[in-house]
């Protein structure tokens, strides 16, 4: 085993390394070697140029100064330099959390492409075509030949639909079967009329453009994207919740499934087959159901009172729960909770619009006649006797704020209220998971052609929306958000620099920014 000691002679401190042994007999004995000394004036290590090249053979730290002057100019001319930070972090994720893993088995032929244009994304949320001149310039990603803008267009064709299913398959492997499952839709834009799933529709992002429906599902405790799949554009969200649940059985095997969905998947078809299937859920009632409705009228009266007051994430609400019959043959926990507030806020805010209407109706009523806004809130007629009469539509104000601060959900499973509202808020994780999947990693728009390269960028999208999870997380965690964005520690990672000369790697020293990073996310740098 070999030490470094230091020992003074007269004026000057010098560095020994120092390697234990045993001699013929047995007996420990040291071997001293000299290899540097401490300068007198900075207190700093000065090594042999010997010793500074057995410590970069040994993959030791060493400062990157100390390590270029062991190498001629010409050495240095010739080397190359290349982004590290980002990319290691990103490699120590993949393979922790299992993605890896899943992508080897499911992929054999394709993985280490589909991570490296994964990483890219995640890195520059920049289009396929600039991923090999970003390859170019990074390191700790393998070596994965061509990957120009043909070449993955190319692959984008041949990831088959058994691979795809493969890989959701091993990476659901990888949840927790006690977390509970959010579950949502979002509309994806395109130009492409080759793609037979896209379709008019109802445009979540409020565009004049055909779409796609993506649908996903993502770990509530992990937070981590766990299932995707992809529909017609012009379904509707209600329609997809029994095919969804079908595929995710068959991807889920023996695990089980404890799904969270908002109202748009309620529809008394669907809660049916929930209950009749035994599925474990927790679902949003719309108001266009009766049953969302009678359960209002029933505590309208009386559930503003202080034995029904709880406190969650800062909001003051009222909530009761009772087991009500869904149908004849299941029951279930109906949680119906007030907010006072958000209701008194809807109303003044229905109030204050109706009362500005009414002011211009009585300024210039024949402007307003034929008004289609306006007849929706009051009625404006033409009198003999004083030219014109303005009347409120109380009932149609009445009903705007009637189910206001009212929220209605059901569930199988979860008795108590305070706890199914905790796990039914906590859904956003999908939402947040979609603005990440269009904002950060260029999936606002689909630009391809063709159906396989449509699900198949889809489903790269969704290798790297997992390592901008687990970022994500970790940033949360960590508290690490009160210093940088996302955007910041990606950059400050990828400052972190090796440098290659005749075969040799040496990486650069970490600066306190990026030594702290690496800390949060519990890796050490290593070559």
């Amino acid at each position: 085993m070999a030490s470094e000691v230091k020992c003074k002679s007269g004026n000057y401190t010098y560095l020994y390394e120092s390697i234990s042994y045993r001699n013929e007999d047995g007996q420990p004995r040291n071997r001293r070697e000299i290899i540097g000394r401490i300068d007198p004036v900075t207190g700093a290590k000065v090594y042999k140029p010997g010793y500074i090249k057995r410590m970069i053979e040994r993959g030791t730290p060493v400062k990157i100064s100390d390590a270029l002057a062991v190498y001629s100019a010409d050495d240095i001319k010739n080397s190359s330099v290349k982004e590290y930070g980002l990319t290691f972090l990103l490699r120590i994720l993949s393979e922790r959390s299992g993605l890896a893993a899943a992508l080897a088995v499911a992929s054999p032929k394709y993985c280490k492409q589909i991570y490296a244009v994964a990483s890219h994304m995640v890195a520059c949320g920049d289009p396929f075509m600039y991923c090999q001149e970003w390859l170019s310039d990074v390191d700790s990603i393998e070596d994965v030949g061509d990957l120009s803008s043909k070449k993955i267009s190319e692959i984008l064709k041949d990831i088959s639909f058994a691979e795809r299913e493969t890989f959701y398959r091993e990476w659901c492997k990888t949840r927790s079967e006690s977390e509970y499952l959010a579950l949502d839709i979002t509309s994806v834009s395109s130009y492409s009329e080759l793609i037979d799933d896209v379709e008019w529709g109802y445009n979540r992002d409020n565009e004049d453009l055909a779409q796609i429906n993506l649908c996903m599902l993502m770990g509530e405790t992990s937070r981590l994207p766990i299932y995707q799949t992809e529909y017609s554009g012009s379904l509707k969200d209600v329609t997809t919740l029994a095919t969804t649940m079908a595929k995710f059985d068959a991807i889920a095997g023996e695990k089980p499934i404890l799904t969270v969905m908002d109202k748009g998947f309620s529809s008394i078809k669907n809660i049916n087959a929930l209950l009749s299937e035994d599925k474990k859920f927790i679902i949003a009632l719309p108001f266009s159901l009766a049953f969302a409705k009678s359960q209002v009228v029933i505590e309208r009266k009386d559930i503003d009172t202080l034995k029904n007051a709880i406190v969650l994430g800062g909001d003051s609400l009222r909530a009761v729960t009772k087991t009500r019959f869904w149908n004849p043959e299941h029951e279930v926990f109906t949680h119906i909770f007030y907010n006072p507030v958000k209701a008194a806020t809807s109303r003044e805010k229905i109030y204050a619009m109706v009362a500005e209407m009414r002011r211009k109706a009585f300024l210039d009523p024949e402007k307003y006649t034929d008004n289609a806004e306006f007849a929706k809130y009051m009625i404006i007629r033409k009198s003999s006797a004083s030219g014109y009469t303005v009347n409120i539509r109380e009932k149609a104000v009445g009903d705007e704020f009637k189910h206001s601060g009212w929220l209605v959900i059901i569930s199988n499973h979860i008795e108590d209220a305070e706890e199914t509202l905790r796990i039914y808020r906590s859904k956003d994780v999908v939402e947040k998971g979609f603005l990440r999947l269009k904002n950060s990693l260029d999936l606002g728009r689909l630009r391809v052609h063709g159906d396989e390269a449509m699900q198949n960028k889809i489903f790269i999208g969704f290798i790297a929306l997992v390592l901008l999870a687990q970022i994500h997380n970790t940033m949360l965690d960590k508290n690490l958000y009160k210093k940088h964005t996302m955007k910041q520690l990606m950059r400050t990672l990828s400052k972190h620099r090796v440098q290659e000369i005749n075969g040799t790697r040496i990486l650069y020293a970490a600066t306190k920014q990026q030594n702290d990073i690496y800390t949060a996310f519990g890796v050490k740098t290593v070559l």
